[in-house]
Formats: C-alpha cells, structure tokens, sequence
C-alpha cells in the first residue's frame, strides 16, 4: 500500500502539512450503566475475500438491564456571568454537565428516555455501529418521542471507543441541540491503558441576545450559509475555560467531544505534548500532532494520551492549555498542577490502544458498489459585491441537495446493496462551504484520490472543503435505511442528507 501523500488532503480535506506524519481522518456528569455481558452486535472477523457482514447478538444473550431513566426537560445554565440572567436552556438529565454514560465493551446500554419538553426527540448514537431500530433518527430509524411520551433505547455496542450523543429528528435537530441536548457514550476497552485520570470534555455553544436568552431558531439565514455559530462556549456544561487538575507527572486520557451546531475549530495544545490514540471513538496509531493543532468538526471525537510535567512551571498559571483558535485565541480548558507528584520510574512510554479486532484488515475494491454524490444549495457569495453576505431566496425546507434532491423520510433511498457488499462513494462538494459529515451505522476508510490506498485509519465523519471531492469506503455489512447526513444541523434539518439501505 503507498505511503500517505504528505501534501495531499487529509480526512478534514485540509492541507497535510497541518497534521502529524500519521495524519488524521479528527469530566462530565457520569452515568454508570449496570454491567450486563452480552454478545457483541459485530463479532471480530479476519480479512477475507468476501468480508464477513456483522452478526447480531445470539438470541441466547443475557436478558438487558433494567433500563436507567433519562430526561430532557428544560433547565437555567448559567452562560453568561451576573448580574445578566440565567439562560432557559434544555438538558440531559439532572446534572448541569452532559451526562456521560460509560459501559465497558460486551455490555449493554438501556435507557428509558422520557421528552419533557415541548418538541419532537430522538437520541443519535453518533458513531456507535448501531441496531438500525436504534440508530435514533427520528422520523427514519424511529418516531420522534412527542412531548410527554418515552422511549427505550437497548443495544449492545459492538466497539470500545468515544462516542457522541446528539439529538436527530429529520426537520427537527437544530434546536434541540442548539438548546443544550448533548452527551457523551464512553465505551471502555477491555483493557484501557493505565493512565491517572480519564477526563471527557464535551464542547457546545450557544447563540445568545445581549441579554443572554438564546436567539430563535429556524432562521433560514444560518442555515443557509455556515449554520448557527453560538456568541457563548462552554466545556461540560460551563463556561469557558474548564479547571482541570492534575498531580505532576500524571498521564491523563483526554476525550474531546464536539456536539456544537455548527462551529468548526482548530484546536491547539500549548504547553502540553498530547499525542492522539483514538478519531471518532476508533484507535489509531498514536501520533503526536504537528505544530500540536487539530482539526475540529461538529461530530468528531479524539481520544488523546498525555504527561502532564513533573514540575511546576516557572511562571504562575496553567502548565497547559487547550485553545480553540478563534479570534485571538479562545482556552477551552487549563491544566493546573496540584498534589503530590506522581512516580514515573519503571512507567512505559505512551503507546496505541490495540487496534478494533472487529474491524476488517483491509477493504477489498476490485468489486465495490460506486456511487456519486454531489453536494449542492445554501448561498453563494455575489462576485458583484464581495463582502456582502447574499440573501437565500430559495424554498426554506429545501436548502440544501444531495444528488439534486432535499433529503425528506418518504423519499427512496438513493442505492440498495446486499449485505457485505463493499460500498465506495465519491463526494463532490459543489456548495459555497466546508461540509461535514457523518456516516451511519458503519465506520469508513478515507481513500486517496487516485483511488490507490487509503489512510490508516478509521473514520464516521469526513470534511470536504467547498469545490473539492472525497472518497470514502466501507462494508455495508450492517442491515437498515442508513443516513449519509450533515453534522451542521441546521443544514440536516433543511435536506443536507440522504440514505441508503442494506438487505
């Protein structure tokens, strides 16, 4: 297989040079999920052939858990500081962060999900290689929770890793997110590499009035162009940047989430050498990122490995910083030593999570199903009057264009394959604007553009700049309709998707 072109585009379609020589495809509130063995929806396989489709769990499994109920409902967060109000704002659970819901690999998630505000809902398992019954897309894979009403969500996720939990309803995803509605799935390894603290950081932000209530939603101006880009951040739920503390010389998990609407950000780590072990919840090759910068996008995920130092630093103030580079500079998140330093003798050098056994060793081309996709919709800057932002003219539910057409849960979807059959889909992006997005119920490889290899890793989420194309390759080894959506919502919510289905 070639050796990745260090000047060719990476999985965010940006430049290389931006990225380590692996490259790159991209604490809040714990809810323990009682253990419950079970057999994995996608058992491990070698490379053959013919890939082997994923199989169910046996129907002799162990009966789930009890469910564990969760709310959303509305809430007060503050976003902004006093005297300016509280902000009325959704959430998940009772807790002021996003609830995290950590399980270990082969046990099962049961969640009693109850709507207590006022809209449709439904909870996508962003990334989990889910039951399609439970993918949670409301008004394709399930009806939308009304308001007053429940609905149970039981699966076994077949991958440890990092996953996102966000609300998806076709029409209906952007103000449900953009109110608050966010988590994270931690799926623990079976054997998780020692480290001293396991810190989750789930960035969101919103759009706020001088006054600190959030803006209306389902302005066709923010969908028609970058989407809703929040005036406030926060991290687990709190403004900007989060305290972390660390004894010196600890190793730390990080495990960075990004569940904004629409925000993509490059993220900086200053005084810290974080090395990146798992994109979008699937190891790779531990890589130390170059100029320690990475790309960012509304659905992606890392899971970064780290040493904080032995020793105070010279000069007051964090020994590290996460930063988002906006404007000048915005801190996400501070590392601050404290306590008594931890023992470094005999500890080994930061290594690769073990690779995903249940995944395939390689992909096999030479018969793959190829399909196009051309992205296309939203606003286009008037070569007229540069600088001044044009106006959408167009129907307001239909925006946006996958293969000439919004996507909407009648419509057919675009291609049918067997089970098993390898898929290859090239992605032209024809709009004015970076698009991001978000494979269903399976993982991808990131091909090169001379269709020759691809990258070593895997991915659920792929940027591609406006005017440039990707391709992307994957098993359809997992049955159902399946959704190929934006993960900037306000684009999904006026047609930036499209489906498939695998019999």
């Amino acid at each position: 297989m070639r050796k990745p072109d260090p000047k060719a585009p990476d999985a965010t379609g940006a430049p290389r040079e931006g990225l380590s020589r692996r490259l790159i495809l991209a604490g809040g509130a714990v809810l323990a999920l009682g253990p419950q063995p079970a057999a994995a929806q996608a058992p491990a396989r070698k490379a053959a052939p013919e890939p082997k489709p994923a199989l169910e769990a046996k129907p002799d499994a162990p009966p789930a858990p009890a469910p564990k109920p969760l709310k959303a409902a509305p809430a007060q967060a503050r976003l902004k500081p006093a005297p300016a109000p509280e902000t009325a704002v959704w959430r998940l659970g009772s807790e002021t962060a996003p609830p995290v819901l950590r399980i270990k690999l082969g046990e099962a998630v049961s969640l009693q999900v109850e709507n207590a505000t006022d809209k449709p809902l439904a909870l996508h398992w962003h990334g989990v290689r889910n039951r399609n019954a439970m993918d949670g897309v409301g008004g394709i894979t399930q009806a939308p929770i009304a308001p007053g009403e429940t609905f149970l969500y039981a699966f076994t996720p077949p991958d440890a890793g990092t996953f996102l939990i966000r609300p998806l309803v076709v029409g209906g995803a952007g103000e449900p997110s953009g109110r608050g509605l966010a988590g994270l799935l931690v799926v623990d390894e079976p054997t998780p590499p020692a480290v001293d603290q396991d810190v989750t950081l789930l960035l969101q932000d919103w759009r706020l009035d001088d006054a600190g209530a959030l803006v209306p939603f389902g302005q066709v101006a923010f969908a028609a162009a970058a989407g809703r880009l929040g005036s406030a951040v926060t991290v687990n739920g709190m403004p900007v940047p989060l305290a972390l503390e660390a004894r010196p010389g600890s190793r730390l998990r990080l495990r960075l989430a990004n569940a904004c609407n629409a925000r993509v950000i490059r993220l900086r780590f200053d005084g810290i050498k974080a090395f990146v072990a798992a994109v979008d919840g699937q190891p790779t090759d531990t890589f130390e990122p170059l100029k320690a910068t990475l790309p960012f996008a509304p659905g992606t995920r890392y899971d970064l490995l780290l040493d904080v130092p032995a020793e105070l630093p010279a000069q007051a103030g964090p020994a590290g910083t996460i930063l988002a580079l906006v404007g000048q500079g915005l801190a996400l998140a501070t590392i601050t030593l404290k306590g008594e330093p931890v023992a470094q003798q005999g500890r080994p050098a930061i290594a690769s999570i073990p690779e995903n056994k249940r995944l395939p060793a390689e992909i096999r081309l030479q018969s793959a199903l190829r399909r196009e996709f051309v992205l296309s919709g939203g606003v286009k800057p008037d070569p007229v009057k540069p600088g001044v932002a044009p106006t959408y003219t167009g129907d307001p539910a239909r925006v946006w264009q996958v293969n000439g057409a919004s996507g909407a849960a009648g419509a057919p979807p675009l291609f049918t394959v067997k089970r098993g059959q390898v898929v290859v889909l090239t992605i032209r992006n024809d709009s004015a604007f970076l698009q991001t997005l978000h494979l269903h119920g399976h993982v991808f490889r990131l091909l090169h553009q001379l269709d020759d290899g691809w990258e070593p890793y895997w991915l659920d989420t792929v940027q591609i700049p406006e005017g440039r194309s990707a391709q992307i390759a994957f098993v359809a080894d997992n049955p159902g309709r399946w959704l190929l959506s934006s993960t900037v919502l306000e684009r999904f919510d006026t047609g930036l998707w499209t489906s498939f289905e695998v019999t």
